[in-house]
């Protein structure tokens, strides 16, 4: 009998096939201009698409634009203008996209993927779905055990096995962690709160499953000083802990012991916090801020705080689609589609980095 299984090369692939594998998902930007370069099947003409696109690598590349979840939810005006700024490139188009989508999450690198984030005296990191933390074990918040009191060096923190931490956020005295699962675990000082258990008589010295949150899957997580902000998968927004400058956006100040939805959110793609303060972008571009106003770091023009959650308007009259923010002590940082970095805050003047992001695209 002879073989039954046949070895194919790519080029005797039919080009339907070869398109739908080339938009899986699965290859980034970089694969795909590699691609490009080395074989005529993907780099040549072959009449499958319109006449627009340049090759089979130049229309796969504008497909897992038009599927991605950020492009899709800009405006036709927004899209032209980013298409405009990445020089008609669709390939740099997705290199941008896939970019921003790194930003908040794990970043590949050759020891494997990983993710680092840094509290007052210590240091988290992920490696390969592993978490490791060192510095000062102040009120456990590096998660190994009250009798701890400082890592010297990078140490491997216990969770349940077959667990696989997916996202990490630190701050000053306590930490939270997003599994594959889409369950969070908290550890660190609770006296605010502030990890989401009702048992504050004592520090969580190793994480601990936040059971409120049962049934709720998470994909990120971000600590404050005395709060914490938790963002669904559903895109719905839920926060505890210290309310004092209505940071938990309910409308009042009145702390909460255990996550609570903020009900006037909704499709939010990603969450930001600040020692007293939380930014949130929307799918369709949309800043919202609250909390402390303190040096004018909401965005609003105004220093008081905001009890529940405002959008920032000087991004929505100038039609500015947002995709990530970043707060920091007294200023934030928003990120828009067409690669201009916005500072929020007073006395900061760094304009000179409004280019910086489309720097890396240059190679394709």
């Amino acid at each position: 009998m002879g073989d039954r299984c046949r070895h194919f090369s790519i080029e005797e692939l039919p080009s339907h096939l070869v398109l739908d594998i080339l938009c899986s998902g699965r290859l980034s930007a970089m694969d795909l201009v590699c691609l490009e370069l080395t074989s005529k099947t993907f780099g040549g003409i072959h009449g499958l698409y319109p006449f627009k696109f340049k090759s089979l690598i130049d229309f796969a590349a504008f497909q897992l634009c038009a599927s991605h979840v950020t492009y899709a939810g800009m405006s036709l005006i927004s899209q032209r203008e980013l298409y405009d700024r990445c020089g008609g490139n669709w390939k740099r188009v997705l290199r941008f996209l896939q970019s921003v989508e790194q930003s908040s999450q794990m970043v590949e690198t050759s020891s494997g993927n990983m993710q680092i984030t840094t509290g007052k005296y210590h240091t988290l990191l992920i490696s390969n779905a592993s978490v490791y933390s060192c510095g000062s074990c102040l009120c456990g918040v590096l998660g190994h055990g009250s009798e701890i009191t400082q890592c010297v060096a990078f140490t491997r923190i216990n969770f349940p096995p077959l667990a696989r931490v997916v996202h990490v956020s630190a701050s000053f005295n306590h930490a939270a962690f997003v599994l594959q699962s889409g369950e969070v675990f908290t550890c660190g000082d609770n006296s605010a709160s502030c990890c989401g258990h009702r048992d504050t008589s004592r520090p969580i010295s190793r994480p601990r499953l936040v059971e409120s949150l049962k049934g709720i899957p998470c994909k990120q997580v971000a600590a404050g000083l005395n709060f914490t902000v938790f963002l669904t998968r559903q895109g719905h927004v839920y926060t505890c802990g210290t309310n004092t400058h209505g940071q938990l956006g309910h409308g009042d100040t009145q702390d909460r012991p255990t996550p609570k939805m903020i009900e006037v959110l909704g499709s939010v793609v990603q969450i930001a916090a600040g020692p007293s303060y939380i930014l949130s972008v929307t799918e369709n571009g949309t800043v919202y801020s609250f909390g402390s106003g303190a040096n004018f770091c909401l965005g609003h023009g105004e220093q008081h705080n905001e009890f529940q959650p405002r959008a920032v308007q000087k991004f929505r009259r100038k039609g500015i689609h947002i995709v990530r923010v970043s707060a920091g002590d007294e200023h934030a940082v928003a990120l828009d589609s067409n690669g201009f970095v916005s500072f929020i805050g007073q006395d900061i003047f760094p304009s000179f980095i409004c280019y910086s992001w489309f720097s890396l695209f240059k190679s394709l």
